[in-house]
C-alpha cells in the first residue's frame, strides 16, 4: 500500500513539499481553496494587462537548483531566468538617485558618486561584514531545522560565534546602520530590508543585514513573471503523480487517538491520510478553524503581526522616468512610516513607495504602454473594517508623491488591493503577509518548524522556519517534506519507494 500525504495549501512551501514527496514515490494529494496554485504568488487584472501583484523579487536561486537536481532535471530547462545587473533603484526627494548592483564594484561607485569616499570605503566595510555573517548563518539556520539559540550556537562555532559578537546580535538593524553609515540615505536603503520580513528596522535584529548578501548573489527575473514558477513546480509535480484539488476549502485537519487521520474538506468529502502538511496561515491552527485537536500544533501565544500593504496594479503610458525593474521611493522622514503603522496602527502617512517596473529594464521597450505594480506597508488590521477615507487618502498621498518625483499614474488603468483584501484571501492572517514580525534577536526562535505536536501534522510555508520569501517557503516545504519521508521510513522500512533521508541537497 502506498502511504498518502494530504498537503493543505498550494503555497510556495506546499508546492515543493509535493513536488519532492511525489517524486520519492509517496501519493501526494494536495488541497487549494483558490483556483490557482501559489499562495502569496498571484497576479491583479488591471481589465488591460495582466500584473505580478506578490512577491516580485526572486533571490537565493541555489534553493530552486537544489530542488531541480533533486528531482532529475534542471531550473533552467524548466524556466527561463534572467539575472539582473541592477538590483534596484532608488530615489529620493531631494533629486538624488542610487542603484544597488550585482557588481559590488559598481555598487561601490553609486555609492561614491551619492555620498563621497568616505562613506564608498564603508559601504565595502559593511559589505564584508554582511557576507561573513551571512556565511556563518546560512548553513545552521536558512538550511537547518527549527533554531534553539544553544544548538545555534554550538552550530556556529567560535569563527561564527566571533561574528555574532562582533555585530552586537542584541541591537537593532537601524542601530547598527547607524554604526555603518553616517548618510541617512544609505540608512534608508539597507534599512528597508527590514520590510522584507515585514518588520520595522527599528525593532528587526542586526542580523538582518545579511540580506545585503543575499541580494548580491543574485537577484532574477523570471520570464512569465512569478506565477510562472508556481505553474512549473506545480507540472512537475503532476508529473510524478501527485493530484491537485483546486477550489476546495479544507474544513478541518481530523485527528484521531492523538494521531492526524485526514483531510475533511468543505464538501464533506474525507481524505485520509497517513500524514499531512498545512502550508497556510498559522494563526488559523492556533485559533483552531482547522478543528481544536490540532490547536497545539503550534504555540498558544499569538506573536506581533507582520506588515500588511496597500498595492496597485497599473497599466500606464510608458512613463519617462528612467525606472528599472525594482524601485525605491524614499520619503524625507522615514522613521513616521514605521511609528505610523505599528505604534498608531494607521497608515502612513509619508509613505516610501515600491514600483515594480515589469516590462523594465528592457532597453528596447516600445509599448505605448507598461505594467507597474506599487507597494505601500501598511498596519496588519485587515481583520478590522476598512476605513475608505483614510484608505483614499494614502492612494492620493502616494501618487501625488510619486508625481512629484516624476511618475504620472493619473491616466493608469488601475486595480487596488487592501489588507482587507489580503485578509480575505489569506483568513486569519489580518492581512499579515509576512507571518509574524521579526522584532528582537529573539524573534528568529519563535517561528514553529516543520515537525508539530501533533503526530503526523507538518508544517511549511513563509510563516514557519526559516521565515518570509519565496525561496525561505521553498527551504521550509523541503523541511516538511523530509520530516514526513522519515516518519514514513521509520514506520513501514519495508515499504517500497518510501525511503529515510534528504533530498540529496548540498
Amino acid at each position: 500500500m502506498t502511504e498518502r500525504v494530504v498537503i493543505v495549501g498550494a503555497g510556495m512551501g506546499g508546492l515543493v513539499s509535493a513536488l519532492l514527496l511525489a517524486h520519492r514515490g509517496v501519493e501526494v494529494v494536495v488541497v487549494e481553496s483558490h483556483a490557482t496554485a501559489g499562495g502569496k504568488i498571484h497576479t491583479m487584472n488591471t481589465g488591460t494587462a495582466v500584473v505580478d501583484a506578490g512577491p516580485t523579487v526572486m533571490t537565493m536561486r541555489w534553493v530552486f537548483d537544489d530542488i531541480m537536481r533533486s528531482v532529475g532535471t534542471q531550473l533552467d530547462k524548466e524556466l527561463h531566468l534572467t539575472p539582473l545587473t541592477v538590483l534596484a533603484r532608488h530615489f529620493w526627494p531631494d533629486g538624488s538617485h542610487m542603484d544597488l548592483c550585482a557588481d559590488p564594484e559598481e555598487s561601490e561607485a553609486e555609492v561614491e558618486r551619492l555620498a563621497g569616499s568616505m562613506e564608498a570605503a564603508r559601504f565595502r566595510r559593511f559589505c564584508a561584514r554582511a557576507r561573513a555573517l551571512h556565511d556563518s548563518l546560512e548553513g545552521p539556520f536558512m538550511r537547518g531545522d527549527t533554531p534553539h539559540m544553544a544548538r545555534l550556537m554550538a552550530q556556529l562555532g567560535p569563527s561564527g560565534l566571533a561574528q555574532l559578537t562582533q555585530l552586537g546580535p542584541m541591537r537593532s538593524l537601524w542601530q547598527q546602520l547607524m554604526r555603518e553609515f553616517n548618510d541617512p540615505r544609505l540608512r534608508q536603503l539597507f534599512g528597508r530590508y527590514a520590510t522584507y520580513c515585514g518588520s520595522s528596522p527599528w525593532e528587526a535584529p542586526a542580523t538582518l543585514m545579511l540580506i545585503a548578501q543575499v541580494e548580491m548573489d543574485g537577484v532574477w527575473s523570471i520570464d512569465g513573471g512569478m506565477q510562472t514558477l508556481a505553474e512549473v513546480l506545480v507540472w512537475l509535480a503532476q508529473q510524478r503523480g501527485a493530484r491537485f484539488v483546486f477550489g476546495q476549502k479544507c474544513e478541518e485537519i481530523v485527528v484521531r487517538q492523538d494521531e492526524v487521520y485526514g483531510v475533511r474538506l468543505a464538501s464533506g468529502e474525507l481524505l485520509a491520510a497517513s500524514a499531512v502538511i498545512y502550508n497556510g496561515e498559522v494563526g488559523a491552527l492556533r485559533v483552531g478553524a482547522l478543528g481544536r485537536s490540532v490547536q497545539r500544533a503550534v504555540p498558544s501565544q499569538k506573536p506581533p503581526p507582520s506588515l500588511s500593504a496597500l498595492t496597485w496594479g497599473l497599466h500606464t503610458p510608458r512613463q519617462d522616468l528612467a525606472l528599472d525593474r525594482h524601485n525605491v521611493f524614499f520619503q524625507d522622514d522615514y522613521a513616521s512610516e514605521f511609528e505610523d503603522i505599528f505604534d498608531a496602527q494607521r497608515l502612513p502617512r509619508t509613505p516610501t513607495v515600491y514600483v515594480c517596473a515589469q516590462d523594465r529594464p528592457q532597453a528596447d521597450l516600445q509599448e505605448p504602454r507598461e505594467r507597474l505594480f506599487c507597494l505601500v506597508n501598511a498596519p496588519a488590521w485587515g481583520d478590522q473594517p476598512a476605513d475608505p477615507g483614510e484608505i483614499d487618502q494614502c492612494e492620493q498621498t502616494s501618487f501625488e508623491f510619486l508625481q512629484r518625483m516624476g511618475l504620472n499614474l493619473h491616466q493608469a488603468a488601475r486595480t487596488r488591493t487592501t489588507p482587507q483584501q489580503f485578509h480575505q484571501r489569506f483568513p486569519h492572517s489580518a492581512g499579515a503577509l509576512y507571518g509574524q514580525a521579526t522584532h528582537g534577536w529573539m524573534s528568529i526562535f519563535s517561528r514553529p518548524g516543520a515537525r508539530t505536536p501533533v503526530k503526523g501534522l507538518y508544517l511549511a510555508g513563509g510563516g514557519v522556519h526559516p521565515g518570509p520569501g519565496v525561496p525561505m517557503a521553498a527551504l521550509s516545504g523541503i523541511k516538511a517534506a523530509e520530516a514526513v519521508l522519515a516518519n514514513l521510513a521509520s514506520t513501514s522500512r519495508s515499504r517500497p519507494g518510501v525511503t529515510s533521508g534528504g533530498m540529496s541537497m548540498p
